[in-house]
């Protein structure tokens, strides 16, 4: 069955609002903005799982005894190294780890707050006829 109906006069996007192509612009960069933010969120959570998984590392380095040696590894080999070694290396890489994520959180914010400004300025000239949300 196919259930179809007028759509009741308040209801109709066409409301005779010309896009310009400044208009164009803003919601070209909306969009870009929009796919820069998922990108950066799908990355921090990434980022995020691997400093869970440091943390875990760190907390199991510390129960080793200091004269062992270690599998640590660097991109995607394995050396064995010294415990202490290993620990001061773990350390740089958290660092290193939470230095990307602030870098990253900074930059979802930011795009956030142009998205924020963009928002308002299509809404106030288009209303209803344009869906900015997800």
């Amino acid at each position: 069955m196919n259930n179809m109906r007028m759509l009741a006069e308040e209801e109709e996007n066409d409301d005779g609002t010309e896009v310009t192509w400044e208009d164009q612009q803003r919601i070209n960069t909306f969009s870009k903005l929009n796919t820069r933010l998922r990108s950066i969120e799908e990355r921090l959570e990434e980022l995020k799982q691997e400093k869970e998984a440091l943390d875990d590392l760190s907390t199991e380095l510390e129960l080793t005894d200091e004269d062992e040696s270690v599998l640590y590894k660097i991109g995607e080999s394995f050396l064995h190294l010294p415990q202490p070694r290993a620990m001061k290396r773990l350390e740089k890489d958290q660092a290193a780890l939470s230095a990307q994520i602030l870098d990253l959180s900074a930059g979802a914010e930011q795009c956030e707050k142009e998205m924020k400004e963009l928002k308002v300025t299509l809404y106030a000239r288009f209303g209803r006829a344009i869906n900015l949300d997800e």
